[in-house]
């Protein structure tokens, strides 16, 4: 194995990794050598430690809701106390209460908040707490990788997933955050805009198949990509959002000024706005708005229902 992607003597937490996305994910880092913290709410953390082990891999389960603050410095203690490092963190523990807004009660927004942004925030927290500590102890950078996971559903603002939507916008937000603020310890955080078919995404994604002989929607295509994000090939790769399915890798470009209005006297008036912002306007698509609708000519797999 080339040593530049290799993760032998590495280790990872791959949170609700117990099924679907996440257990393709720490799969897929074992299977390059990572020694891996299963993290999920129920049993099918053992299942997935169960497999591991069984392809000659090293792997602990640790039961927990990622919703709670506490649960990120217990799978960093995990990590650390069992294998000895920590080097790479997937969070990708979620939930899905979807709904239209106006449908959307308390508690199906405060689920999805909690388990989605709270869940990578409080994992990033201990991570990034391990990883400063050790960068000071060492005298300088030390090796870390974060991938979290974020949706086209923030780019889209999908209108039946309010909730849904605004935690993968801020995951993003949180994983530029992360870039930046650890960078100089060595820490390298991407978010990765993941399809997958799965127990949770099921109804969204229609069967199909492409070469290679996996479903376009395999979750293993996914785990391939974060495998590689983990290595120390992506050194340099950092502050990034992907789009990851099918064939494909597609890397997003940073929101750009489409249009800067500037009041005449220095100081806008309500007229001022109006003379310069409403004919602008009058005669725009509808559809042309912050959402990336142009994201949805990559798909050639034919098997989204959107």
């Amino acid at each position: 194995m080339n040593a530049d992607l290799s993760l032998a003597g590495r280790t990872a937490i791959v949170t609700g990794a117990g099924a679907g996305l996440g257990r393709a994910e720490a799969l897929a880092l074992a299977g390059r050598g990572a020694n891996v913290v299963v993290n999920d709410v129920g049993p099918a953390a053992d299942d997935v430690v169960a497999e591991i082990k069984q392809a000659g891999g090293e792997a602990i389960a640790v039961r927990g809701d990622v919703g709670d603050w506490s649960m990120g410095d217990t799978l960093v203690s995990a990590a650390v106390d069992t294998f000895g490092s920590l080097d790479v963190l997937v969070n990708n523990a979620g939930v899905l209460r979807d709904k239209m807004l106006f449908n959307l009660s308390e508690s199906d927004w405060d689920d999805v908040i909690r388990v989605h942004l709270k869940g990578h925030a409080a994992v990033s927290r201990a991570a990034a707490v391990h990883w400063r500590a050790a960068s000071k102890a060492a005298g300088g950078p030390v090796y870390g990788r974060v991938v979290n996971t974020s949706s086209e559903a923030f780019l889209f603002g999908s209108a039946g997933q309010p909730n849904y939507s605004a935690a993968k916008a801020g995951i993003v937000a949180l994983t530029l955050s992360t870039a930046a603020g650890l960078g100089r310890y060595g820490v390298r955080a991407n978010a990765i805009c993941p399809r997958a078919r799965t127990a949770m995404t099921e109804a969204t994604f229609a069967e199909g198949t492409a070469p290679g002989g996996l479903d376009a929607m395999a979750p293993e295509r996914v785990g391939t990509f974060v495998g590689y994000l983990a290595s120390p090939a992506a050194e340099k790769i950092s502050g990034q959002v992907f789009i990851v399915y099918g064939d494909m890798v597609a890397l997003m470009a940073a929101p750009t000024v489409e249009r800067k209005f500037t009041a005449g006297s220095g100081v806008f008036s309500v007229e001022e706005l109006g003379a310069q912002l409403t004919p602008y306007f009058e005669d725009r698509d509808p559809t042309s708005t912050y959402a990336a609708y142009g994201v949805a000519a990559l798909d050639t797999t034919g098997t989204s229902k959107y």
